[in-house]
């Protein structure tokens, strides 16, 4: 990898620079010795998560009194973006624990829920989002997963699939309709415990990218919550989904440039080194410009995540800029991985070299949490606002 004076310093205040470089440093350390193992086993080494729970990492934004690091949405931005230069998969549960689970928490849980489940949070429990369904992806209010009232809380029933961190959580926030004839104004959010009576843990997938993170089927059958482990409202569970889902885009964003990053930190250490007729590869103008032009583009990605992120710290509406954000940073990371394994020449088509395991991991970007298309769709949506 390259040395650390590569990486980037912008629009980072001096706190914010010696927090990014000490988690790119950890990531070197703790993780990149494992990296090509966890992608071939398809699995995060165990010294891992618990590193993570070391570090703080896995509750950024948590506020001090439940033993959290009390940062900003920025701050967990930063963890992502350093991590994913590493690992994206290693990123990716990060971001999940920050921007989804862990953000949730914090806006709609009550006193007695935060001071029962936020320390876990902090120590040792990794959390999941579960919304998407056999039927509901892009049309995720379409889900069929039902809660039914019982005595002291809901019976829930149905299925969810693609749930990130799914091998590895504790707690998951699942949405289930309670009133199928309200429609969307039905869905409720829920927390679940791993092990609760009739919650089964279903198929993991077999991944072409990120393969160490793990992503699951969720299955309920009876599975019985109670009162008390509703979050919010009944009957606004999509409210905490989609805004939930907005800052969780900034977060793909940050670890797609991250993952831009590593893969030209490594291209261009490459291509210094790399020597044909008498003089380094790099120093190619056929090579020096598209190289260049690379670099630019994972400044402007750069420049757009950290807008969107200091846009929603400071409490200013950002959804059109995180959608933008994830948009252009996914574009971005899939083109640089690509063009970087060029760089690099045939070895970057081997398993030796991490050119071709960032390759693959970039495909997701434009996949999760909400394909390209449908941001494109809410741009397009907000714009039009806009003008109107």
């Amino acid at each position: 990898m390259a040395e650390l004076k590569h990486a980037p310093l912008t629009l980072l205040s001096a706190e914010e620079r010696a927090f990014a470089d000490e988690i790119y440093k950890f990531a070197q350390r703790e993780v990149a010795p494992h990296v090509a193992r966890m992608d071939e086993e398809s699995k995060l080494d165990s010294s891992i998560i618990p590193k993570l729970f070391e570090m703080g990492l896995m509750g950024v934004e948590i506020p001090e009194q439940y033993h959290g690091v009390e940062g900003s949405f920025m701050l967990a931005t930063l963890a992502v973006e350093s991590l994913a230069r590493v690992d994206p998969s290693v990123a990716v549960v990060v971001d999940v624990q920050n921007t989804l689970v862990n953000n949730a928490l914090i806006r709609w849980c009550n006193e007695e829920q935060k001071s029962r489940i936020l320390p876990k949070m902090t120590s040792e429990w990794v959390g999941s989002y579960a919304l998407s369904e056999p039927s509901s992806g892009s049309d995720a209010f379409a889900l069929k997963c039902r809660a039914d009232r019982v005595e002291g809380g809901w019976l829930l029933n149905g299925t969810k699939l693609w749930i990130t961190n799914g091998g590895e959580s504790s707690l998951f926030i699942v949405m289930a309709n309670t009133d199928f004839e309200r429609g969307y104004r039905g869905i409720t959010s829920f927390i679940v415990n791993r092990g609760a009576p009739g919650f089964t843990i279903g198929k993991k997938e077999d991944k072409l990218g990120i393969r160490a993170s793990s992503t699951t089927e969720l299955i309920f059958e009876d599975c019985f919550v109670a009162d008390d482990d509703v979050l919010g409202e009944v009957g606004k569970g999509y409210k905490i989904a989609i805004e939930t889902l907005n800052e969780g885009r900034i977060g793909i964003g940050a670890q797609m440039v991250g993952l831009a990053q590593g893969a030209f930190d490594y291209a261009m250490k490459y291509m210094l080194e790399r020597k044909q007729f008498g003089k380094p590869i790099a120093e190619f103008q056929g090579l020096a410009f598209q190289y260049a032009e690379v670099a630019t583009e994972i400044e402007a990605a750069r420049l757009m995540v950290y807008n969107a992120a200091r846009l929603k710290d400071a409490g200013r509406p950002f959804l059109k800029e995180a959608a933008m954000a994830k948009l252009y940073s996914s574009n971005v990371a899939e083109r640089t991985a690509s063009m970087c394994l060029e760089f690099i020449g045939g070895v970057g088509f081997t398993k030796e070299y991490p050119l071709e395991k960032f390759y693959r991991d970039a495909k997701i970007g434009k996949i999760y949490e909400g394909t390209s298309n449908m941001q494109l769709d809410t741009i397009a949506k907000l714009l039009r606002a806009e003008y109107k």
